[in-house]
């Protein structure tokens, strides 16, 4: 009998092939990623780094990890990486561990600002273990505020600082990053897994001249596995002679035992894939596909990502338009906005983007199309406020899901949707 799991997965693939897959942080990997990612390697235990396992049997794995660190470093034009971080939270705390001691501060964009849990929000590592500041972004523009940023390093002395986003639309300043990070000594490290796609293609600035350690995880804009690496440049092996083996031990024994080969692999062949130079014409059109949709919804964009405000549209609309999106066949997420009116866990925005709608081969025509069945959707969620007494929120989130559940009009719009996603190729999807 064949398990129930397989049903499943051909459920979610026909989700995928005839949908609009726009978050941001989500792409669609090669055949040969899952070829790798579904292969013999998963049997292999291999504590340890090449050439120093705790088990026998790895000459073979070591090989395969030894050409995804050399890939790496050929890539980013570096002298060190390291390919066994589980995913990107795990390999931010393998940086923070190996650059601080427990109780040193750290710094990063907040999140309500479009940065990341593990730069220093509540309840993360960063900011238990760690002292975390936040810098924050301007509201009149929502570019980062680096006067603030500034002030803030000036005072409070930061032993690292990071640079990265995960709810930005604009490109980053790295030089003003490391002017900053000169002025208080910290170490700098940037943390680009939604825009290493772009950088790759040269559509962003390169980090690597300015900062001395990088994270990226390998999905995202890569297009790669769920996975991460971190980079060692040549100014970050300047600044600390030792950071290689700070990192070794930090990832294990400090976070994790044994990294996962098969992952290790797909993350080879997705970094020989951004070797080519088709990939620096994929990259490009992601951030040329992500400026058009932007202009279309009336916003902008100079990377891969949109962040929308719903505000013309009601108060608090998160929620209902990804409940909207999604009963039309587009998904994005939910996300507060800078100066959220509204609140944190019921925001005012949606974060979208065109990494996974560019792996399928759409172009700038095909985002003015998806531009209007948005606002088309947008126009079914007007009126639909959140109520601002909290213990009223539920109940009414519940009622509009089964009101937009029978939308006629977004019934239309994901018929439409459908054909138009089907005309297009997912890689392993038949």
């Amino acid at each position: 009998m064949a398990s129930k799991v397989f049903k499943l997965i051909a459920e979610e693939a026909h989700r995928q092939k005839y949908g609009l897959e726009m978050i941001p942080s989500e792409n669609y990997v090669s055949e040969d990623v899952l070829k790798a990612l579904g292969s013999i390697l998963t049997n292999k235990y291999s504590e340890g780094f090449p050439g120093r396992r705790y088990y026998g049997g790895n000459e073979v794995i070591d090989k395969i990890e030894n050409y995804a660190v050399d890939l790496a470093k050929k890539l980013f034009k570096v002298p060190a990486a390291f390919v066994q971080s589980y995913s990107g939270s795990p390999a931010n705390m393998a940086v923070t561990m190996a650059v601080c001691e427990p109780g040193d501060v750290v710094m990063g964009l907040s999140l309500a600002s479009g940065g990341h849990l593990t730069h220093g929000a509540k309840l993360s590592f960063s900011s238990i273990f760690y002292k975390a500041v936040n810098y924050n972004v301007r509201k009149e523009d929502w570019k980062i505020d680096f006067q603030e940023l500034e002030e803030l390093a000036k005072k409070h002395k930061p032993k690292l600082i990071w640079t990265g986003t995960t709810a930005y639309p604009f490109k980053l300043d790295y030089k003003k990053f490391r002017k900053i990070a000169d002025m208080v000594g910290a170490t700098l490290v940037a943390d680009c897994s939604h825009i290493t796609g772009l950088i790759v293609a040269g559509v962003h600035d390169s980090p690597v001249p300015y900062v001395d350690l990088i994270m990226t995880t390998t999905h995202k804009t890569l297009r790669g596995p769920r996975g991460a690496m971190i980079l060692v440049t040549d100014r970050g092996l300047k600044k600390d002679p030792e950071i290689r083996g700070k990192i070794e031990r930090a990832i294990i024994p400090g976070l994790q035992g044994g990294p996962h080969n098969h992952q290790t692999a797909a993350i080879a062949a997705s970094l020989e894939e951004a070797l080519k130079p088709s990939f620096k014409k994929y990259g490009a059109q992601i951030a040329k596909n992500a400026a058009v949709l932007a202009k279309g919804l009336g916003s902008v964009s100079e990377t891969h990502l949109v962040l929308l405000s719903l505000t013309q549209y009601g108060y608090g609309l998160g929620y209902q338009a990804q409940y909207g999106l999604e009963e039309a066949g587009i998904t994005v997420n939910k996300n507060t906005i800078p100066g959220e009116p509204a609140s944190p866990f019921y925001p005012s925005g949606i974060r979208l983007g065109t990494p996974a709608l560019t792996s399928r081969g759409m172009k700038e025509k095909d985002m003015v199309k998806i531009a209007g069945w948005i606002k088309r959707v947008l126009e079914e969620i007007r009126g639909l406020d959140l109520p601002k007494e909290q213990e009223k929120r539920k109940d009414f989130l519940t009622m509009v899901k089964v009101k937009l559940h029978q939308n006629k009009n977004l019934k239309q719009i994901r018929k439409e949707i459908e054909a138009f996603a089907g005309k297009f190729p997912v890689p392993g999807i038949q």
